[in-house]
């Protein structure tokens, strides 16, 4: 059967002044749980590409991709959640357009406040992207 393949991501921080952009989780992992918009690399398709993609899939907002947070990683028995190893490519990117409705793998979409964003999402991975988006 081989070795499992590993998967790989891209999520978006994005930012509408100093408001920060999340979703409600609609599937696991983690699901129902706050995060930011992101999901799976297409065949062919490039990774900012991607990031606007799936912001615009999840929550109906267009972005402007500004730059590389950074890239994380969901290994399997870190979290009795993570069942697969996924690789996380993260940027950070400003609103351009569309007001927040939640769609795809987003059960809930919206813009908070940088701190309120901070606490609401539970992983650490996730926390950090933020973080450190905050401070490009």
């Amino acid at each position: 059967m081989g070795e499992p393949q590993i998967a790989v991501a891209v999520g978006a921080v994005v930012f509408k002044g100093r408001e920060v952009l999340v979703i409600r989780r609609a599937k696991p992992p983690f699901m129902g749980r706050w995060s930011i918009p992101g999901g799976g690399l297409h065949h062919r398709e490039r990774l900012e590409d991607a990031a606007r993609r799936e912001v615009r899939e999840e929550t109906g907002v267009a972005i402007r991709v500004g730059g590389l947070i950074g890239v994380f990683e969901a290994v399997p028995g870190a979290d009795p959640e993570i069942d697969r190893h996924v690789v996380m490519i993260d940027y950070w990117a400003e609103w351009e357009a569309g007001e927040p409705v939640a769609g795809d793998d987003a059960a809930a979409a919206e813009f908070v406040p940088l701190d309120d964003a901070l606490s609401r999402v539970s992983w650490d991975e996730t926390r950090a992207a933020i973080a450190r988006a905050a401070k490009l």
